[in-house]
C-alpha cells in the first residue's frame, strides 16, 4: 500500500458479513447457538458471550419475544425421508396406480423428480444436550 493510500475501512456490519457466508447454525433470519457447546467454551469466552447476550436482551426488552422451537434439520432428498419427516416437511408419499411411490406436496401436486427434490427435513440432533455436561472444544486450526 502506498503512503498516500488509506486503509480500507472496517466493515460496519461484521455480524451480517460473517453470517451471510455459510456459518453453522445461521439461517437468513436466525442464529442458533447450541447451549451444550456454548456452555463448554472456556470461561472467558462464556463471560464475554453472557455480556453480549445481556446487552442484546436489554436493548430489545421492549419487544414481545415469542418462544422458539428449534428443530434440528438437514437438506435431504424426498426419497430418503420416512413418513414423519415427509409430513413435517409438508409432503406425503402414496402408491400410484402402477405400484410406484408418488410424492405430493401440501397442495396435493405430484413432485416430478423426487430423487432430486431436496427439502429441509427434521433429523435426530447430532449434538449433545445441555445436560450432557462439558464437551471438550477443539482448538481452531492455525491460520
Amino acid at each position: 500500500m502506498a503512503r498516500d493510500e488509506l486503509p480500507a475501512p472496517a466493515s460496519t456490519t461484521p455480524l451480517r458479513d460473517y453470517l451471510d457466508r455459510p456459518a453453522r447454525g445461521a439461517t437468513e433470519n436466525y442464529l442458533v447457538v447450541p447451549r451444550s457447546l456454548a456452555q463448554s467454551m472456556p470461561l472467558r469466552w462464556q463471560q464475554v458471550f453472557t455480556g453480549l447476550l445481556a446487552d442484546l436482551h436489554d436493548a430489545y426488552a421492549h419487544l414481545s419475544w415469542p418462544e422458539y422451537a428449534v428443530v434440528p434439520s438437514r437438506w435431504e432428498a424426498l426419497v430418503d425421508l420416512d413418513e414423519e419427516q415427509l409430513a413435517a416437511a409438508g409432503f406425503l408419499a402414496d402408491l400410484g396406480p402402477d405400484g410406484e411411490l408418488v410424492f405430493r406436496d401440501a397442495a396435493d401436486n405430484p413432485v416430478s423428480d423426487p430423487g432430486h427434490h431436496r427439502v429441509l427435513a427434521p433429523v435426530d440432533d447430532p449434538l449433545p444436550p445441555a445436560s450432557a455436561g462439558r464437551i471438550e472444544p477443539r482448538p481452531a486450526s492455525p491460520l
